[in-house]
């Protein structure tokens, strides 16, 4: 498994369930020493990894320069023989209105989420055929929402709509584009607010943590895409909740930040 970012959060979340099954993950993440207000390093994450049971390459790089890009997945298939799952979690977020957003954040969304998915994909895909020949079940996951065309979410925060839609219609396009080499690419996106750096610095603090999930959400979400049959599951893009209703689960409970309180927060870019 190669993954953008995977320092903290569902990134994170992710990489520790495949690293319960002994999984050899890549993190091609940029925080090299602590962030004053961010948890962990990709040191500590492979570190986390490795103790659950899982084989790391920690690289150090960041998703918006080609080379940075290039050299992670050569010294993963150099390492570890192959790759036959790309997750894109990298995101940067900035919900400001168009007059507010300055242009150098708003590059910084596109580079990293929309160039940074693609770049990531499209770099992977020489090991993703040898691992579509070999049967290895290869896969793309994006961690973007469905396309909604309700103005309301390109109205609000239009830079950032911009930039999470492109990893979406990354996901269109490869899923099309792959669809005869057997390689699998599909979306995934939370159904409700979860847990994380984002939701606690940037949409609501406290108090919308506590209407959120938790990363391991995602993580089980993903985990059932991932070992999912490639040539089946194939262009979808996913809600976590609806994934795991479809492999059986009824206990979402556990997922709460905080048992017993119903008011969970629905999502950005889901109407209901």
């Amino acid at each position: 498994m190669v993954m953008s970012g995977g320092s903290r959060g569902i990134g994170l979340a992710i990489a520790r369930r495949a690293a319960a099954d002994g999984a050899n993950i890549t993190l091609i993440a940029k925080t090299d020493v602590p962030h004053p207000k961010l948890p962990g390093t990709i040191h500590t994450a492979a570190a986390e990894l490795e103790r659950a049971g899982g084989q790391v390459l920690p690289f150090v790089g960041d998703i918006r320069f080609d080379d940075h890009v290039e050299a992670a997945v050569r010294q993963t298939v150099d390492r570890f023989g192959g790759i036959d799952i790309v997750v894109n979690n990298a995101s940067a977020i900035d919900l400001s209105r168009t007059g507010e957003l300055t242009m150098k954040k708003y590059d910084l969304m596109q580079d990293i989420n929309c160039r940074g998915s693609y770049l990531l994909a499209r770099t992977c895909l020489p090991a993703l055929r040898k691992s579509a020949v070999a049967e290895r079940n290869p896969h793309i996951l994006t961690l973007s929402p469905p396309i909604n065309p309700n103005p309301r979410w390109a109205g609000a925060h239009l830079g950032y709509t911009i930039a999470k839609y492109g990893m979406s219609l990354t996901t269109l396009g490869l899923a099309d584009e792959l669809r005869a080499d057997g390689i699998a690419v599909n979306s995934l996106w939370p159904r409700t607010t979860i847990a994380s750096a984002a939701v606690e610095n940037v949409l609501g603090g406290d108090e919308l943590l506590a209407r959120s999930r938790t990363p391991e959400i995602c993580a089980d979400a993903a985990h059932v895409v991932l070992t999912s049959p490639a040539a089946e599951t194939t262009g979808n893009f996913f809600l976590d909740e609806d994934v795991l209703a479809a492999a059986g689960v009824t206990d979402f409970d556990k997922y709460r930040v905080a048992p017993g309180r119903a008011d969970l927060e629905l999502d950005l870019f889901l109407d209901t």
